[in-house]
């Protein structure tokens, strides 16, 4: 009989997540126990809200999101990140998913979540949309180039949907144990730059300078002309820099931005609208 539980963040708990990783994702070595502790416990904008299906002992399956704080329609709410779903190959099939997500997105309800939002693949995205409600707003663009994106920083803050990060959560970001994000003062903008797919391409974000003596800053060690943007900017924000858009059959999987809303404040986001960088989800 499968019963459900919500997710914890306790060693013994993280211990029964990587193994549950590694049977179903061989080789994905990412889902370790520092990583997985990083994400479910340090967060400083709240623990990891998800639920776990057992059947007797066994973990048969797992799916959490994560909070952190965005600007929606012009008011700061909290809201959720979609991440690290996993069912055993041997419960797959069963609809556990989809039961799992409910109970979650039910849960963050609760807890005062206005939205959920993710990022899912080609694979994923029907998913998500006919069984669970979410809108595929649009694609990620994933552009290389040069130089910077927005025109001055205060044109970040335009449109329907962007996160809003404090310096705790930016210090938390940058922190990641799998993949450490890089980042400078340059002038008015912070700019942050993480390994990706390429060692001369890294991935490429930037936010209004904040408060952010206690972020502890670390330059990249070497500075590479090339930069790979994946996100979206609003279509009314003025561009700078040089960015070509890289065609889809070069990409390895493209991305789309999905969004539900669980308080219906703003049950659907326009397209054009969204102001989103890798920093807001954990592809770097």
């Amino acid at each position: 009989m499968i019963t459900y539980a919500p997710v914890q963040h306790d060693p013994a708990a993280i211990a029964k997540y990587v193994a549950l990783f590694a049977a179903c994702f061989p080789g994905a070595d990412k889902y370790n126990n520092a990583y997985l502790t990083w994400l479910y416990q340090d967060n400083p904008d709240g623990h990891v809200i998800g639920f776990d299906a057992w059947d007797g002992d066994v973990l048969a399956a797992h799916y959490v999101t994560i909070p952190a704080m965005a600007n929606i329609g012009g008011e700061v709410v909290r809201v959720a990140l979609s991440l690290n779903t996993a069912t055993h190959p041997n419960y797959q099939g069963k609809g556990l998913f989809t039961k799992l997500a409910e109970m979650t997105y039910e849960a963050a309800r609760d807890m005062g979540i206005d939205a959920v939002y993710g990022v899912a693949n080609a694979n994923s995205t029907p998913g998500f949309i006919r069984k669970l409600g979410f809108q595929l707003v649009e694609p990620l663009k994933a552009q290389v180039g040069i130089g910077g994106v927005l025109r001055s920083p205060s044109d970040q803050a335009v449109g329907q949907f962007e996160r809003v990060h404090s310096a705790a959560s930016l210090k938390w970001r940058c922190a990641n144990p799998e993949n450490p994000i890089y980042a400078r003062r340059n002038g008015k903008t912070l700019e942050f730059f993480a390994p990706s797919v390429k060692p001369w391409l890294p991935a490429y974000a930037e936010i209004p300078t904040l408060d952010s003596n206690s972020l502890d800053l670390k330059p990249p060690p070497m500075m590479q002309p090339l930069r790979l943007f994946m996100g979206l900017v609003p279509q009314n924000v003025p561009r700078r820099g040089a960015y070509m858009e890289i065609p889809n059959r070069l990409k390895p999987s493209p991305l789309n931005f999905i969004y539900r809303s669980l308080s219906g404040r703003v049950p659907k986001l326009e397209p054009g609208s969204v102001a989103f960088s890798f920093l807001d989800f954990d592809a770097y």
